[in-house]
């Protein structure tokens, strides 16, 4: 089994693109058969290389690897579009010798105004077949015009039928399609002959993509029976949108897998999310690891109902991911975030606040934010926090009482400073909640976060009492 990802590098790895890509990887390696990884770089002014190095990057950091492909070379290269050109030209050719195919020198004006008088007519547009039957001296005669052929494939009147492996039965009828475009008229071939082509030279055996290349299958299909080759399966995959309903875009959220990379999210919570995008099993578990993907995934499990993208599911499933990493690990993945902000620590110093913020943590990128308090001299006081909490009357007594306490206190753990802040409070006759809410806003400048004893055992005695003393300014 042989199997592909063709992306083109006109911009980054979009989600779709990825979990198109996923999908043709885990089948691959399901079957121990070969995934490639080819470029489709032929639109020159789009495509730029700094988009394909983004592409490999990202699909690297996903976990996803490729047999044959750039950087790896295999025996059916090159494996990029640009490089290939001659081959597609000798294969347009073939089909103008075998009267397949034939130049067409329409141009791009003649064909908008056949188009409009086509809708006006309530037909779809499409090509009207003219220059199929020109004579050799029309040809000449449009050559001296200046005009540049383009060279389009006969298409042959009848229906077609395929087997899609996620859709079942598909039918198309030819009659309601106009010969099509395989050779540009500055020689280079358009995406539906280069694909078919490449596939046929590359041995591909199964085309796992999106519907929305479902309109094209019935010409990669002609094309694959004029070149006499044989043709792959295919299964066309569901879209994937937004919670909306609607395609996938900025207003949704991030689009592309490097804005999820930024973002903080783990590879291998967000390579898990996406193998849940129209597909799943029967027990409907959602935490796998690649290895259990691998085993499990089969096209028959796949939905044919749009696959809905949902952040606040793929950050609660990156949480689960982040909590189980050891701390060292987290430190090692939290440390370019925190740099960014200039924030840093001793590694002892900042595994011990990761370990107490690790259940809160759901993307990387938060991570300087919600430890911020413990590697800064001056805190942030949350505004409201202030009025609502330390301006109360009796607040500014009971800080300065317990600072005197916490002073004689010389065992600074977590469990001598439950004991001790806890009968201080008894003794004075305070509610706990009078005296633990003041006291964290004191020492954090917030009103919530990990437990109040263990936070304070990681600042320190010397920080707390520092703290204590700042916060009654505030009061």
């Amino acid at each position: 089994m042989r199997l592909r990802f063709a992306p083109s590098p006109t911009g980054y790895l979009h989600i779709g693109n990825a979990r198109t890509a996923l999908f043709n990887y885990l089948l691959a390696k399901k079957h121990r058969g070969k995934f490639i990884l080819r470029i489709e770089d032929t639109d020159i002014a789009r495509s730029e290389k700094e988009f394909e190095k983004g592409i490999i990057e990202d699909l690297r950091w996903l976990g996803i690897d490729w047999d044959e492909g750039p950087e790896k070379g295999g025996d059916f290269g090159p494996y990029r579009q640009s490089e290939r050109l001659k081959t597609y030209r000798e294969f347009a050719e073939r089909l103008l010798k075998q009267d397949k195919a034939y130049y067409c020198y329409c141009s791009k004006g003649e064909l908008e105004q056949r188009n409009k008088e086509l809708l006006a007519r309530g037909e779809s547009p499409r090509y009207d077949n003219r220059c199929r039957n020109l004579t050799k001296n029309q040809g000449i005669e449009y050559k001296l015009e200046g005009r540049r052929p383009v060279i389009r494939f006969k298409i042959p009147e009848r229906m077609i039928e395929i087997n899609d492996l996620i859709r079942g039965k598909v039918s198309f009828d030819t009659r309601l399609m106009g010969d099509f475009i395989i050779m540009k008229s500055d020689g280079t071939p358009t995406f539906n002959f280069a694909v078919v082509v490449d596939d046929i030279l590359m041995r591909i055996t199964t085309v796992i993509r999106g519907e929305d290349h479902l309109s094209n299958t019935p010409r990669h299909i002609m094309l694959f029976e004029a070149l006499k080759a044989k043709i792959p399966e295919f299964a066309h995959m569901a879209m994937t949108l937004g919670p909306d309903g609607s395609r996938l875009s900025k207003r949704h959220g991030a689009t592309s897998v490097r804005e999820y990379r930024r973002l903080g999210m783990l590879p291998e919570a967000f390579f898990n999310y996406l193998a849940l995008l129209g597909w799943g099993t029967k027990e409907s578990q959602e935490l796998f690891t690649k290895e259990e993907l691998i085993k499990e995934f089969s096209l028959e499990r796949c939905k044919e109902g749009a696959a809905i993208f949902d952040i606040e599911k793929l950050t609660w499933m990156n949480g689960l991911y982040i909590r189980k990493k050891e701390p060292e690990e987290l430190v090692r993945l939290s440390l370019p975030y925190l740099k960014e902000k200039g924030l840093g620590g001793e590694e002892d110093y900042l595994r011990k606040i990761i370990v107490l913020e690790r259940e809160r943590i759901k993307k990387l990128s938060e991570v300087p934010e919600l430890i911020e308090y413990f590697l800064v001299e001056k805190i942030k006081f949350d505004p409201e926090a202030v009025e609502k909490v330390l301006k109360r009357p009796e607040v500014k007594e009971i800080l300065t009482s317990l600072k005197q306490e916490l002073e004689n206190l010389s065992d600074f753990s977590a469990g001598s400073l439950e004991k001790t802040i806890r009968n201080w409070t008894k003794n004075k006759d305070l509610k706990t909640k009078d005296v633990f809410h003041p006291l964290r806003v004191a020492i954090t400048g917030r009103t919530v976060g990990p437990g109040l004893f263990e936070t304070m055992e990681v600042l320190g005695k010397e920080r707390v009492l520092k703290r204590l003393k700042g916060a009654e300014r505030k009061c």
